[in-house]
């Protein structure tokens, strides 16, 4: 038994570390000489997502798609372009999507807002309910039976 579970939990072991580690994509063609350059490209990347691996940045995909999206930030940084302005010209030729952490503005501030606005409603709708379930409580202990009717409730017990 000990010679079948020794390699599965090396093996175990071997494949969290590599889960563990940054799985980058980049491919060595891609990487730009100047260092600075670089790092703001791979800032850029990292909020910009694959849109065929869905919630996978540019930098870790493999995809062709993120090839060419990491290839055009390069562009445009050595063209250039500001770190904006290069999120501005992927986000207007692929739609907002594209970025992992959508801006809070526009169409969709009714999306950052709705949140928010459904859980103050709901809290407001459950104090009321609580309130109006109060009440009913108060109201309801202060009546007590007639004369009648405790007699009527006497003799529907003795049945």
């Amino acid at each position: 038994m000990r010679r079948i579970v020794q390699p599965l939990r090396a093996l175990l072991c071997l494949s969290l570390l590599a889960l563990a580690l940054p799985a980058q994509a980049v491919q060595p063609d891609e990487i730009l000489e100047d260092p600075a350059l670089e790092e703001r490209a791979r800032d850029i990347s990292t909020g910009l997502r694959c849109l065929v691996c869905r919630n996978e940045n540019i930098d870790d995909s493999n995809a062709d798609l993120a090839r060419d999206l990491r290839l055009l930030v390069r562009e445009r940084l050595v063209a250039g372009d500001s770190d904006e302005e290069v999120v501005d010209f992927i986000v207007a030729r692929y739609g907002e999507y594209v970025l992992l952490q959508p801006r809070a503005g526009g169409s969709n501030l009714v999306l950052w807002l709705a949140g928010p606005a459904m859980l103050l409603l709901g809290g407001g709708i459950g104090l009321g309910y609580i309130r109006r379930r109060g009440r009913a409580r108060a109201a309801g202990e202060a009546d007590t039976l007639s004369a009648e009717e405790e007699a009527r409730l006497k003799e529907i017990l003795k049945n």
